[in-house]
């Protein structure tokens, strides 16, 4: 159980400093704007912060794609993934209620919880960059997880990845690699948000199936222990 709530409370933290980021200080909120690049390092370092302050509990995945990466490729039973990713979805709720109660009254020029979201005719694409950089994303912490991986910089090399990932990806989507962050903020936008929430749970986990596909294909990692 320690496992499942260090998930819920990581998701939570994502969920709050990542789209609080968006919420409050995104490009063209009325207040002191960090912009795009700001959001990105917002939740990159949220995603830094939890690797390191849950990691050794839980792993610190926070997000269900990752969950079903590290399911497909072999590291975890299948009992745990779907735990795992109940819990990563009510630490996203909660995130997102503390958020909408905190932007409820600031006059917030973006949705209240940060939601995901695409334009008219532009479903096709939404849909290719969240499998697409899903799909990079999971390669990347499952490269650096590897038994034969960096290990002591894997939450910096994960966390700058997400940045990454969303410098380019958040005027497309507003970025999400993430069903449970989606999830959460829906909930509370509706409307659009609710929706189009189905391309945010579908694209992820679809780019993490093929992320652990190539990533057994490609691996050292079991050569490597039989070596040793």
């Amino acid at each position: 159980m320690k496992k499942y709530l260090a998930e819920m409370i990581g998701t939570m933290v994502l969920v709050l400093m990542g789209c609080g980021a968006a919420v409050f200080a995104g490009a063209g909120q009325p207040f002191d704007s960090v912009g795009t690049l700001g959001v990105a390092f917002a939740f990159g370092l949220s995603v830094v912060a939890m690797a390191y302050a849950i990691g050794s509990i839980s792993g610190c995945h926070i997000n269900p794609a990752i969950t079903l990466g590290v399911f497909l490729s072999g590291r975890m039973s299948g009992k745990d993934a779907g735990i795992y990713m109940v819990f990563q979805v009510i630490g996203a709720i909660i995130g997102s209620s503390i958020l909408w109660f905190l932007a409820k009254d600031s006059g917030s020029t973006t949705t209240l919880t940060g939601a995901n979201g695409f334009a008219d005719g532009a479903m096709a694409t939404a849909f290719v960059a969240e499998a697409v950089f899903t799909f990079i994303f999971v390669l990347v912490v499952l490269g650096v997880t590897a038994k034969n991986g960096l290990n002591k910089f894997a939450g910096l090399a994960i966390g700058l990845a997400l940045v990454l990932i969303h410098i380019v990806c958040i005027p497309i989507t507003g970025t999400s690699v993430n069903p449970a962050r989606s999830i959460g903020p829906a909930l509370f936008e509706g409307g659009a948000a609710l929706a189009q929430l189905w391309l945010f749970i579908v694209a992820p986990f679809l780019g993490a199936a093929i992320a652990a596909f190539v990533w057994k294909g490609i691996t050292v990692e079991n050569d490597a222990a039989k070596a040793a």
